[in-house]
């Protein structure tokens, strides 16, 4: 039981909440350009570790995969929606204000 909640609820939530630290930190220190590039490569590394800890969670540990592959895409999928409003929010706190003001509204 410790292992499902460990790799299902756990592991995805600190890995969404690294990427949303790096991510804060790239838009606030390079910009809104970098951050689109760093949001490209995480969702690669992100992708590969869901991949990965799915593979060790049913092969390696023999876990029920009918709980905890469902377990693991909700959490991971959640946090990566909640990471993507955070450094949005971001980006938008970091646009300049003479180009807020070209915009239509």
């Amino acid at each position: 039981m410790i292992e499902y909640i460990l790799l299902g609820f756990i592991f995805p939530i600190l890995l969404n909440l690294v990427h949303l630290v790096l991510g804060i930190y790239i838009v606030v220190a390079r910009g809104s350009v970098v951050s689109l590039g760093f949001t490209g490569i995480s969702f690669l590394t992100k992708t590969v570790c869901l991949l990965w800890v799915t593979w060790f969670g049913v092969s390696y540990l023999h876990l029920d995969f009918r709980i905890f592959v469902p377990m693991l895409t909700f959490f991971w999928f959640f946090t990566h929606i909640v990471e993507a409003f955070v450094i949005q929010h971001y980006i938008e706190k970091n646009v300049p204000e003479w180009l807020k003001r070209l915009q239509i509204k």
